[in-house]
């Protein structure tokens, strides 16, 4: 099984990079599964039905998120009832939405870090163990573990190697270079990075979040509208009888 893991999308030009590159991806790479982050799609904070809608029909089959997908209200009902739209699944009981899909030959569980991250949160790993238990016979199981703390990612893939076939890391918009198998088979890279402006700071205006770091004011800022995008992603190969990831590699490109 063929999995492409899509990194935050930023905003506007995220969503156009998107629909621009992916369903050629999926074509050329014969793509089983696609997963994106979501959170930032909808002007770089949060996600609207609307926007979802864009990235579904531009091909991701799965959406998960983070911290910003509650910014807008009309997201809880959709979370409520769209199955393939995640929300972290270590929020307390009672949330809005799930934090697992079944579906497709595969499953994917959302969970979010507690180190640096707002929200009290329930315990990512015991979350883990506890979908992990509901989820027998269900052999590819990938996990977007979306958080702040490189440590508390590399911990999780450690603590889940062999358990599930990928771990990847999102959140921070700035892809890593240390994708790679842990030893009893689970492909893991702390961050993915993001699908959006190249020019920017993790995707937001450079003069606005240099002015906010100067002055420690809350000024907002907002997304870059102009290219070019940068699209970051990994490729995840899995062994769907085993559940055993066989490779993982950086899909990166620049877009114009």
């Amino acid at each position: 099984m063929k999995v492409l893991v899509v990194g935050d999308v930023v905003g506007k030009l995220g969503r156009q990079a998107v629909a621009r590159l992916l369903p050629h991806l999926k074509r050329s790479l014969g793509l089983d599964l696609v997963i994106a982050n979501g959170e930032n799609a909808a002007g770089g904070k949060g996600l609207t039905p609307a926007t979802a809608q864009e990235l579904f029909q531009a091909g991701a089959d799965i959406i998960t998120s983070g911290n910003h997908i509650w910014a807008y209200r009309d997201i809880y009902a959709y979370l409520d009832s769209e199955p393939r739209l995640l929300r972290p699944l270590n929020y307390p009981l009672g949330s809005p939405g799930s934090g697992v899909y079944r579906g497709r030959g595969v499953a994917v569980i959302n969970l979010m870090g507690r180190v640096f991250m707002p929200g009290d949160l329930d315990c990512p790993f015991r979350a883990a163990d506890q979908a992990l238990a509901q989820l027998e016979g269900s052999p590819v199981i990938v996990v977007d573990m979306h958080g702040e703390a490189t440590s508390e990612k590399v911990a999780l893939a450690w603590y889940l190697d062999g358990r599930v076939s990928a771990v990847v890391g999102t959140h921070t918009h700035v892809s890593t270079a240390d994708a790679r198998i842990l030893p009893k088979g689970t492909a893991y890279v702390t961050d993915v990075g993001m699908v959006g402006p190249r020019d920017s700071v993790i995707g937001m205006g450079v003069e606005e979040v240099i002015q906010r770091f100067l002055t420690q004011l809350p000024n907002p800022f907002s997304p870059v509208g102009r290219g070019p995008a940068i699209f970051n992603s990994v490729l995840i190969e899995v062994d769907d009888v085993s559940g055993h990831a066989t490779s993982i590699q950086r899909l990166d490109q620049e877009v114009p």
